[in-house]
């Protein structure tokens, strides 16, 4: 499947920290998937994405099929068809198809076990800051940067792919076909799921950093905490590399204000966000706030515009999309934290 508008670093082609990235993702995911290649035009994004997704759903103790659902669900809320698929195949390796198909249909009353069917509640109010759910989740402290740290990261990932992909990584999108699709993909990675993994093992990729504030939820686990900061930390290089200083400025004020809804189809609010900066400016701004705050309003147009001032530069995009992307799943993460 192509990914849309970058270039992607092809496993055959891969160099120094990109390879030992592929390799640690066909080892601990299964395969070199879309979500994560569509990084690799910067080879310490790929990295930083790669961790913050590994030591959030793939280790720890809490169950995988428990995460999935957490990934599923947040993919169905943030509407990314790619994701919803790709991760209710998933739930269909850890033999819960009986959840997947309730995510997929939005019946979560559905769902035959307990704590799954708890967790998607949860995960489906995520974008609901003060909801009754959030105040009294349904999961432990311990726990917590687990299941916190894979809903922000398919809330940011969901982001990405929505621009960047297509919206499904199966062969068909005919609801027969889809279903013997999924069915033989969730035996291929059913293998995968089940192979030991050890704690920590992405860590050694990045150098070490601090954890911001706002990712406290993430600080009584070393692993996901050091994933974090070391995907934070590149996270901010790149928006500073790609986007500038004023133009950062207004999206956060505008994503600290934001309460989770979707903002609609019209753009006159991002116009109005961009009310007083030069035509450049906007081109950079437009692109980044819809992709914080509606990703599925980017299209070819939004792109060319912000391409005109970064040609040929794969790296300047994906940065652009990446802090857009993440500076509203790390909001979102702060409505989420324990008390």
């Amino acid at each position: 499947m192509a990914i849309r508008y970058i270039q992607p670093v092809a496993p055959n082609s891969a160099e120094g920290l990109v390879t030992k990235v592929y390799g640690q993702i066909k080892k601990d995911f299964g395969a070199v998937a879309e979500p994560f290649t569509l990084h690799s035009p910067s080879p310490e994004l790929l990295a930083g994405a790669w961790s913050a997704c590994r030591e959030s759903l793939l280790v720890g103790t809490v169950r995988r099929d428990v995460k999935e659902a957490v990934a599923a669900t947040v993919s169905r809320i943030n509407q990314c068809p790619y994701c919803v698929d790709a991760h209710t195949i998933m739930l269909n390796a850890t033999s819960q198809r009986n959840s997947a198909d309730a995510i997929i249909h939005q019946r979560g009353d559905q769902i035959r076990d307990p704590g799954v069917r708890s967790i998607v509640e949860w995960a489906a109010a995520t974008r609901s800051p003060g909801a009754r759910v959030l105040l009294s989740p349904p999961f432990s402290q311990k726990d917590a940067p687990e299941i916190i740290g894979t809903a922000v990261f398919f809330h940011y990932v969901n982001r990405m792919a929505n621009v960047l992909l297509s919206e499904t990584p199966l062969p068909s999108n005919h609801p027969w076909l889809k279903g013997f699709f999924k069915s033989m993909a969730g035996l291929f990675f059913s293998r995968a799921i089940h192979r030991s993994k050890p704690l920590g093992a992405s860590l050694k990729l990045l150098p070490e950093h601090q954890l911001p504030a706002d990712l406290a939820w993430a600080n009584t686990s070393p692993n996901i905490a050091g994933a974090y900061a070391c995907f934070a930390a590149e996270i901010d290089k790149a928006g500073r590399d790609s986007i500038p200083e004023d133009i950062r400025d207004c999206v956060v004020k505008h994503v600290q204000a934001w309460d989770g809804k979707d903002p609609g189809l019209g753009r006159h609010w991002v116009e109005e966000a961009m009310n007083g900066l030069d035509e450049e400016s906007k081109d950079i701004g437009r692109l980044v706030l819809l992709t914080a705050l509606a990703p599925y309003q980017v299209d070819a147009n939004v792109v060319n515009a912000f391409v005109t001032h970064h040609i040929n530069e794969d790296k300047k995009l994906l940065g652009a999309l990446a802090w857009g992307s993440f500076t509203s799943a790390r909001r979102m993460g702060t409505w989420l934290q324990l008390l």
